[in-house]
């Protein structure tokens, strides 16, 4: 996913609780849905920039042979920008793009005849 095209706030935002426990009707539930999301979105984030950044390491790296690439400082300045994993996934929460599913659940509806 392009999270650089994500609609989500840069800052925080203060959000009502129980508009976000309607869905799973379970507070608890949506907040670890929330941070599963923003684990992925933060690992899938870091992967991406250790990609773009290993681009400009150099074979020799030495203590005394520190460069400072101004393209390098540019692309990490443009990923302390973007928003934070966990108002990522406040957001796909909230316009429905997270799909989850409770083991338990689905272990009652298999006893249930």
């Amino acid at each position: 996913m392009d999270y650089k095209k994500s609609n989500a706030p840069t800052n925080t935002v203060t959000r009502n609780v129980m508009d976000l426990c309607e869905e799973t009707g379970n507070i608890y539930e949506t907040v670890a849905i929330l941070g599963k999301r923003a684990n992925q979105i933060s690992t899938d984030i870091k992967d991406e920039l250790k990609k773009k950044l290993s681009e400009f390491a150099a074979a020799t790296d030495s203590m005394e042979e520190v460069f400072e690439n101004r393209e390098q400082i540019e692309i990490s300045r443009y990923y302390e920008r973007l928003p934070k994993p966990s108002l990522i996934a406040t957001q796909e929460f909230i316009d429905g793009r997270i799909y989850y599913r409770n083991p338990e659940d689905e272990k009652k509806d298999e006893f249930d005849f």
